[in-house]
């Protein structure tokens, strides 16, 4: 059973005046231990209801659309016949990331059957064509960039690493947008001057991160090379990353933590801890402390993006300790954000649970990645 405390760590830390710096008191609190998130089926059925719910259901919807004419007034399951549900268009990509990595993880899950109707009802090679062309209109070359992007190559790369018949089926109706979208990549990126960084969905660390897996994963060598140069141009030089700032009031990613992300899929070893060093001095410290984002309001939408940052911060922290056991501390510190988090998640309002289960689920699967 997936059991968390709700007692978080107290954080105590202020930022010198000679320099951005987020450092730790003289005399830190004991860091309370926070037990780790265990992932079962029983948790997996429970976290299926919530893509379950809304990838079929099309209203209320945010269409984020520009209009060109009167023609193109059409409700969204014209405009998107596979990803028109969720509220938007990337919270219903990533419910099909959703329910694709807990078949995946879990074939027994209770309701797998429904999953794999759904799966072969929507995600058609007639339903993709018609999402290739609205991408390809003219008003649409910046449609869900970059964080649609890439939550559209982590739905890939689930079905990729999926060995299952009907993920070799879906996987090449999706193909044709799935390479649209890693051209959109290729284009985009070197007129990108400076990376977005910011908490919601533009960040570019994040958009980054998402799309190098996925390039990582099916080798696709043009892709990943871009973004390795991409990413090194953007970050070698920060230091002192401010992260007592964060969060943003609307935050659901950390602009601190995943520029960590990236830079450690994209550094060798001993460079990437070079500049960690230099880049957020206290990560290493066995002490280091960092309060997860309150949620005062989870009916509001923005308000409940934190929830969203405790989640995302956790599979960071998670990512980065299995990668690099110096830094194993810090899945405590994750223990904590998804503790504060994962109970509201279940029966939650619309405005969270359209989207959140996603978080919850990618932050579960970093913990037990090896």
């Amino acid at each position: 059973m997936f059991v968390l405390i709700l007692t978080i760590p107290s954080c105590n830390n202020t930022e010198t005046k000679e320099e951005n710096t987020w450092v730790e008191e003289e005399k830190p609190l004991a860091v309370q231990e926070v037990p780790s998130p265990v992932f079962t089926i029983a948790e997996a059925n429970k976290l299926l209801e919530l893509p379950l719910h809304c990838v079929t259901t099309e209203y209320p919807n945010k269409l984020g659309q520009v209009i060109g004419g009167d023609s193109d007034l059409k409700p969204p399951r014209e405009l998107h016949p596979t990803f028109y549900g969720c509220f938007d268009w990337h919270s219903a990509v990533h419910g099909y990331w959703s329910m694709v990595t807990l078949l995946k993880e879990f074939p027994e899950l209770d309701k797998a059957e429904e999953v794999r109707q759904i799966l072969q009802q929507n995600l058609t090679k007639e339903n993709i064509e018609k999402e290739v062309v609205y991408f390809q209109q003219k008003l649409n070359t910046s449609y869900e960039r970059t964080y649609g992007w890439a939550w559209l190559l982590k739905l890939a790369e689930a079905l990729h690493t999926w060995e299952d018949p009907l993920a070799r089926e879906l996987e090449g109706n999706l193909q044709p947008l799935t390479n649209l979208i890693a051209e959109r990549y290729i284009e985009f990126l070197p007129k990108l001057v400076y990376p977005i960084r910011v908490g919601e969905h533009t960040n570019t660390a994040f958009g980054l991160t998402f799309a190098y897996d996925y390039a990582e994963t099916v080798a696709h060598e043009i892709l990943k090379s871009t973004i390795e140069n991409r990413a090194r141009d953007f970050y070698s030089s920060d230091t002192n990353c401010p992260l007592g700032w964060e969060p943003s009031g609307y935050d659901f990613l950390s602009p601190c933590l995943e520029e960590i992300d990236i830079m450690r899929r994209v550094l060798p070893q001993e460079e990437f801890l070079s500049w960690a060093k230099e880049f957020m001095p206290n990560l290493n410290d066995g002490n280091f402390q960092l309060e997860p984002g309150k949620v005062s309001d989870r009916t509001d939408g923005k308000l409940v993006h934190l929830d969203g940052l405790n989640f995302s911060r956790a599979w960071v922290l998670y990512g980065l300790a299995n990668q690099y056991p110096e830094f194993n501390h810090l899945k405590n510190v994750a223990n904590a954000h998804v503790a504060y988090s994962y109970p509201n998640l279940v029966g939650d309002s619309y405005e969270g649970g359209h989207w959140l289960g996603s978080f919850a689920i990618y932050a579960l699967t970093q913990y037990e990645e090896k």
